[in-house]
């Protein structure tokens, strides 16, 4: 009897010791940390800084280039106004009316004296070397009244125009040859008071 109340005590206290080992400890709560945040020694503000001089530096590229296309646009204007000033008319042979060709480079010069009103012009009669030096002299001369006629019915002043005529002593092309006389039957121009900007013409 004793044995077996010995093995049942035994029996009992082993159970109660497997229960006590199953029971689970609740977990403990972390303790808030107190860890000083690392710093990362301004690494981040010299990128930011970094990213905005960026910034910075390709608006200012930006309205550089736009600065630059827009002198160049203009640039490029002054230069094709002053090649409309410049630009030489023709005549047939033994002509001084105009041809239409004529016309339409003096209705574009026109359209440059007229927003210009300062500049005047020289216009300077040539001719081929056909004829006599009296003859050629009196038909350039013609050739540059003509121009001026056409470009006072255009509105340029009278005042602003001087005619002149060279004859057949300044030829542009020398030769005795068709082409070469074509290039020589010509109205040419001189400009006065046209440096600075030049305004373009109104549409």
């Amino acid at each position: 009897m004793t044995r077996t109340a010995t093995r049942l005590s035994l029996a009992i206290l082993l159970v109660a010791g497997g229960l006590q080992a199953c029971r689970k400890k609740p977990a403990a709560a972390p303790e808030p940390s107190t860890a000083v945040p690392v710093s990362d020694g301004g690494a981040a503000q010299r990128r930011a800084d970094s990213l905005a001089a960026l910034a910075a530096k390709r608006q200012a590229d930006s309205l550089a280039a736009a600065r630059s296309a827009a002198n160049a646009n203009e640039e490029g204007a002054q230069a094709a106004l002053r090649r409309v000033l410049a630009q030489v008319v023709y005549f047939d042979y033994d002509k001084d009316n105009l041809r239409d060709d004529a016309r339409a480079v003096l209705d574009a010069k026109a359209s440059v004296l007229a927003a210009n009103g300062g500049i005047t012009i020289i216009v300077t009669g040539h001719t081929d070397e056909q004829g006599t030096s009296e003859y050629n002299l009196a038909l350039g001369q013609r050739r540059a009244a003509q121009v001026k006629r056409y470009l006072e019915s255009k509105g340029i002043a009278e005042n602003r125009m001087t005619t002149q005529s060279m004859g057949d002593s300044q030829p542009a092309a020398q030769g005795s040859d068709e082409a070469s006389y074509q290039l020589n039957r010509r109205a040419a121009f001189e400009t006065r008071n046209a440096s600075g900007t030049l305004m373009r013409p109104r549409p």
